[in-house]
């Protein structure tokens, strides 16, 4: 290559390099691991979709937290969004809160407010601006879910159950993790990988 060639490819090759690191986007490489199951996951505080403020330690169940990451666009987490509402429902009469968590960058608070508001969705929706908490707990998926007992320790982390058909569900993994939970009995599978769309980072 001439050095008249290098000359000419070197700008371009950096205002290239410029844009990707410009761009702020993580990598998938770059998301972190999430937590080891057992481990405590430490307090968080995000706005709902009217943006007020709420902290885990304020809307945690008496017996535990179910964590799901959520999204408006994504067919596979709005293929459940029945049996979320139904989880929500039959739990927390049980002491276990249900928290969607939106931590798409595409997807504005009012799209979820909106949305939620469609699809008859009850729980509680934050939304996760800049994808703090997906980060923190490594997910990314929709849905993904992820159980916290009393304590905040997460003992469950995947999907919510084995197909996006209802008619070919053979495994409820979340439901099975949460009676576990509720009977003080180990959960037995803690990890379950969670399939659907990816989280959109900002």
């Amino acid at each position: 290559m001439t050095k008249r060639s290098v000359s000419i490819l070197l700008p371009i090759v950096l205002v290239i390099a410029a844009a990707v690191a410009g761009s702020g986007r993580m990598l998938t490489s770059e998301i972190p691991a999430p937590p080891a199951i057992g481990s405590t996951i430490d307090e968080f505080n995000l706005p709902d979709v009217d943006g007020a403020d709420h902290a885990l330690k304020a809307i945690k169940g008496k017996n535990g937290t179910v964590l799901i990451f959520i999204a408006v666009q994504c067919p596979v987490s709005n293929a459940y969004n029945e049996r979320m509402e139904k989880l929500a429902q039959d739990y927390n009469a049980k002491g276990i809160n249900v928290i969607g968590i939106n931590a798409n960058s595409t997807e504005d608070a009012s799209a979820v407010k909106n949305h939620a508001a469609e699809k008859h969705l009850t729980f509680m929706i934050l939304k996760d601006s800049g994808n703090k908490l997906a980060d923190r707990l490594g997910a990314t998926r929709t849905p993904e879910a992820y159980v916290l007992d009393a304590s905040n320790k997460l003992v469950y982390h995947g999907r919510i159950d084995n197909s996006q058909d209802p008619g070919k569900i053979e495994s409820n993994d979340l439901r099975l993790a949460l009676d576990a939970l509720l009977a003080g009995k180990p959960v037995e599978k803690t990890e379950a990988k969670a399939f659907g769309c990816t989280i959109k980072r900002a």
